[in-house]
């Protein structure tokens, strides 16, 4: 195994604090509660474009008017509910990997998914910026 912290700038030896951790948790609750409400426009708002979209196979940029026709196609007219487990894996203080245990419940259907997103810090703002997410 490779020691990566012995590589300059890497980053590898961040260890993020409470304060890091809660910061991204509390951007996630937004996100969350932007995604219930459907305001595909603040949640859009919360990017930085272009957006990544990656599943099985298949890599995709996304612009603005991409993300909110796909993000408003995804969440779609109807009541959706989500309950998520968060996991951030922070490379650096500015960039952290969130993995996300979900069960997603539309009407009395639910579906249990995984899906990892990045985030990065620009302006000492966390933005969206990539989605990896199998299946679609």
């Amino acid at each position: 195994m490779y020691d990566m912290s012995a590589v300059p700038g890497s980053g590898a030896g961040f260890v993020p604090t409470d304060e890091d951790v809660a910061g991204v948790l509390a951007w996630f609750e937004k996100w969350d509660a932007l995604a219930e409400a459907k305001d595909v426009e603040a949640m859009a708002d919360m990017a930085l474009f272009p957006v990544n979209a990656v599943t099985d196979g298949s890599a995709q940029s996304w612009d603005r008017a991409r993300f909110l026709a796909d993000m408003g196609a995804t969440l779609g007219d109807g009541d959706v509910r989500m309950e998520s487990v968060r996991t951030p894996v922070f490379v650096t203080a500015d960039l952290v990997f969130v993995i996300t245990d979900a069960t997603i419940t539309a009407g009395e259907f639910s579906q249990v998914v995984r899906y990892g997103d990045l985030l990065v810090k620009t302006g000492g703002t966390w933005l969206f910026q990539t989605m990896v997410q199998g299946g679609w």
